[in-house]
């Protein structure tokens, strides 16, 4: 097979080096797109030396050592670039400049993946990589005494899985955190795996080894009656009353995520709909991404008349939210306080009218759709609501059916 990259070395003479020789760089080259990237090595020489040890066909006994380092280095390169499926610069580096041992130490593996994720702007994804590895390190500074720098997989067994989530679970942490941080560990080990960097049976997870936690989901829906409440409630600050509307504003709109709303321009409101790609999916889903198609009822478009930007440009957001120009970590960071507000107040006034206390801008959707099963929607309507991809996702979301629904349904049993 053709090989789509070269690998060589030169003399940069462009700039005279305080010693008065030039540094030797290493060059790659891939045709296809037509690409040269440098990198510095830790040669330099004169003109007349670089020729000496490189450039000639029979070197003298006194140069050969150089001459075979400079040839070690374009065999590690040229190992590195022949091990990849398809040649990538950014692959290439990766393997090419980690230090011996590095890939077997988990916290380094973890540094690369969260760096991937911020470079594809992926911040929340990071975020959630980096919060594990921060408690990783917590758990292993308190139980050692001392802030670990290097942790081997070999290290990490189905008893260490087990100690870190008694510690987790002895600090307060909910066993639903305690899986989201272990399923980040578990991607880790199953990209070394595939990477060749470790074999299966070093894998901790699983039957009859450690299994992560996955508790029985809370059902986070309000049922008619509170939501009627929480609507009737009279807010006692601003900060209550524009809580009470964009938790509203969510559940009008099938349980649309403040990400979501906060990214929501001119563009996708149509008439009295909204079409728009999630969030989630752009990440997720490459191709025949599939808009989520929302319908406005009178709520909603007096919703947007009371909050949405005065300058209806297309490209101009609804919410004053997001603003042209920022970056996707602005963004993130943005969306996530704008939650965090809401959430709050939304929280405070549901415990001043004797509402579920824990609350939040996440409730619309749940309650969204047990409400609208409720009223006789059908789960595939729901699931195409929702924008899931399979109903069993939806089913997740419903909190079943009341007991007045039940003993009816029972009652009439016998109507032949």
């Amino acid at each position: 097979m053709e090989r789509d990259y070269s690998i060589s070395v030169f003399l940069d003479t462009r700039r005279e080096l305080k010693s008065h020789k030039y540094p030797v760089k290493l060059r790659v080259f891939t045709p296809y797109p037509r690409t040269q990237k440098l990198y510095q090595t830790d040669f330099e020489f004169t003109e007349s030396e670089f020729k000496s040890v490189w450039e000639t066909l029979k070197p003298r006994n006194e140069v050969k050592d150089k001459r075979t380092e400079i040839q070690s280095l374009i065999n590690k390169a040229e190992e590195t670039a022949k091990g990849l499926e398809s040649f990538t610069f950014e692959e290439f580096e990766r393997l090419l400049f980690q230090k011996s041992g590095e890939p077997e130490n988990v916290f380094y593996q973890y540094d690369a993946i969260i760096k991937q994720y911020k470079a594809n702007n992926q911040i929340g994804t990071a975020s959630s990589y980096d919060l594990s590895q921060k408690a990783i390190k917590n758990f292993l500074t308190d139980t050692t005494g001392k802030e670990p720098e290097i942790l081997r997989f070999r290290e990490i067994t189905s008893q260490w899985l087990q100690r870190f989530e008694t510690y987790m679970t002895g600090k307060g942490k909910t066993q639903t955190t305690v899986g989201i941080y272990l399923r980040t560990l578990r991607a880790i080990f199953n990209t070394a795996i595939a990477a060749g960097i470790i074999k299966m049976n070093q894998y901790p997870f699983g039957k009859r080894k450690y299994e992560i936690p996955q508790p029985n989901a809370v059902k986070k829906a309000l049922n008619r009656n509170q939501l009627k409440q929480l609507f009737e409630t009279q807010p006692r600050t601003p900060e209550q009353a524009k809580a009470k509307d964009f938790f509203f504003f969510l559940f009008n709109t099938a349980g649309m995520n403040i990400k979501d709303l906060a990214g929501l321009k001119f563009e996708n409101l149509q008439g009295d709909r909204i079409v728009y790609v999630r969030e989630k999916t752009k990440r997720t889903t490459k191709t025949n991404q599939t808009p989520v198609i929302v319908y406005l009822n009178d709520y909603s478009l007096n919703f947007i008349s009371k909050y949405g930007n005065p300058e209806k440009a297309a490209k101009n957001y609804i919410f004053d939210i997001y603003h042209i120009g920022m970056s996707e970590a602005e963004q993130f960071r943005k969306s996530q306080n704008f939650t965090r507000v809401i959430n709050l107040a939304v929280k405070k006034l549901a415990n001043e009218n004797g509402l579920p206390g824990e609350i939040s801008t996440y409730w619309s959707r749940h309650s969204f759709a047990t409400n609208a099963i409720r009223s006789g929607a059908s789960l595939e309507q729901v699931s195409e609501a929702l924008n899931h991809k399979n109903s069993a996702t939806t089913k997740g979301y419903f909190a079943g059916f009341e007991s007045d629904a039940k003993r009816e349904l029972t009652a009439n049993l016998m109507n032949f």
